[in-house]
């Protein structure tokens, strides 16, 4: 180990052959690359390339200023998915294999571009295919919106954020690392509505890489929380446990392979923050990357090889009075500097 860390190369040899959680990482980007291959040909649904060309030309359409060409290096690639998705809705009664929601806001960031573009070859041909697309486009039924149409929107439109700081760091203090809970079911109603409010958190081209795996029944969840270390001796008492998935294939691109813990990580803590504000507590508890309980937890939750644990949240109400660390904080002077650089 201490001659690995004196190059590039002897670490790549040291990491590459001889050290197995890099080997399933390895194996969890070149499997989510060819997923994200196989969806453009059309054998899976384009859920994830369709987000992000959306993205993509959203920002393309709040630019100061707006340019009147832009994404012809992508736009027909992105009308020609789209379209499959309409046909895959069109043709397929089983509407959970389309993600509705998305679809719609592709639809309307799409007939926006169109309408803010000039005309040229590429654009002209790319809108022929959208139109035709949009005529097959059987939408259903939308999820209340605060807008009409699912496109961008000035900034003063959005209500005021009726939380102050103090709220926020009362808030802050309040939210401990809780190990002990009371022996009571948690509402799925609650978890559901702390899962809707990480789906706000900010998200690399809105990919949204992560699905949260809620565990209550209560075997269920004394074999999954059994399953990463130090969890021993207070993992029985979990009324719920969460396991944050992060999906390889959402990524073209193997430059974007921690974003599935970046984004896991943002979405973990709004989710952790709005469980406080309904009275649960909780415990993030560190996936180890270990080659046994990696095994382990893909038998146990049937995961697919580009699918990566992220961590796992232990969910419930306090034990009143169970006892929590102190955890001291480091000092605001260690943990921020301003305009350090060289």
């Amino acid at each position: 180990m201490r001659t690995a860390g004196k190059s590039r190369l002897l670490s790549y040899l040291y990491f590459g052959n001889w050290v197995s959680p890099f080997r399933r990482e390895f194996y969890a980007v070149a499997y989510g690359r060819r997923m994200f291959n196989q969806s453009l040909q059309g054998a899976t649904g384009a859920t994830y390339f369709l987000r992000r060309s959306a993205h993509r030309i959203e920002k393309g359409l709040i630019s100061r200023p707006r340019r009147s060409l832009f994404a012809l290096d992508y736009i027909g690639q992105t009308v020609s998915a789209y379209r499959t998705e309409v046909e895959r809705l069109s043709h397929d009664a089983d509407l959970s294999k389309v993600d509705l929601q998305s679809l719609n806001w592709v639809t309307d960031v799409l007939g926006a571009y169109f309408d803010a573009v000039d005309s040229s070859p590429v654009t002209d041909s790319a809108r022929e295919v959208f139109l035709e697309a949009r005529a097959l486009y059987r939408e259903p039924d939308r999820v209340p919106e605060s807008q009409k149409e699912l496109v961008p929107y000035p900034f003063s439109s959005l209500e005021s954020a009726r939380v102050s700081y103090e709220d926020f760091l009362a808030l802050s203090w309040r939210r401990r690392s809780v190990r002990w809970f009371e022996p009571k079911a948690v509402p799925r109603d609650s978890l559901d509505k702390a899962v809707a409010a990480a789906s706000l958190s900010p998200s690399a081209c809105n990919r949204q890489p992560y699905e949260f795996r809620i565990f209550d029944e209560p075997e269920l969840v004394k074999k999954v929380a059994a399953v990463p270390m130090g969890t021993r001796g207070f993992s029985d008492n979990f009324p719920a446990v969460v396991v944050l998935i992060g999906r390889q294939r959402a990524y073209a691109n193997h430059r974007d392979r921690h974003i599935i813990y970046i984004d896991g990580s943002l979405a973990a803590m709004s989710f952790i923050y709005a469980l406080e504000t309904m009275g649960l507590s909780s415990c993030a508890i560190n996936w180890p990357d270990m080659e046994p309980q990696e095994s382990a937890m893909a038998k146990l939750l049937g995961l697919e090889p580009d699918e990566r644990v992220i961590m796992l949240i232990a969910v419930g109400y306090a034990d009143p009075e169970g006892l929590i660390p102190y955890s001291q904080k480091l000092a605001l002077d260690r943990v921020r500097s301003y305009n350090r650089a060289g």
